[in-house]
């Protein structure tokens, strides 16, 4: 058991599996960064808001702390009931961000990589009736000319 375990993990579909995660993690931290401290506060300056994480509406206030809060934190710890659509924002944006980046990537590996040769033909044309024939035929199925060599 513990030898088919070892040929399990060490065949190259599992190793490479765990590469990608490992790099898609640090692809997440990298992209989080580029969406929270650069592109979220421009876009929030031309919004007229600084953060779109402090947007939110309040359902219920809470019990500790009456409204108004100064933050979603400050809201949630006063046991208000809140609907962050500020953070569905930021999360939409990181999403479509990401989108971006892993498409680029991969339209770039592609450009990347060698296009594998055109097979070679497997037929040919009868030079009587230019029907489609074997190479290594030496009649014609259709008309029956003899081809040569």
């Amino acid at each position: 058991m513990v030898k088919d375990f070892r040929e399990f993990i060490m065949r190259g579909n599992v190793l490479d599996m765990a590469v990608g995660v490992i790099m898609g993690g640090a692809f997440g931290g990298i992209v989080g960064s580029l969406v929270n401290d650069v592109l979220m506060p421009p876009l929030g300056l031309l919004m007229g808001k600084v953060d779109f994480s402090n947007l939110f509406f309040v359902l219920q206030n809470g019990t500790k702390v009456a409204a108004p809060y100064a933050s979603i934190m400050a809201a949630r710890d006063a046991g208000a009931v809140t609907i962050a659509y500020g953070l569905f924002v930021n999360t939409i944006i990181n999403f479509i961000i990401v989108a971006g980046a892993v498409y680029v990537l991969v339209r770039g590996f592609s450009h990347l990589q060698k296009k594998p040769a055109p097979p070679a033909p497997n037929t040919k044309d009868c030079p009587f009736c230019f029907s489609a024939i074997h190479v290594k035929a030496t009649r014609c199925p259709n008309c029956t000319s003899e081809l040569g060599g």
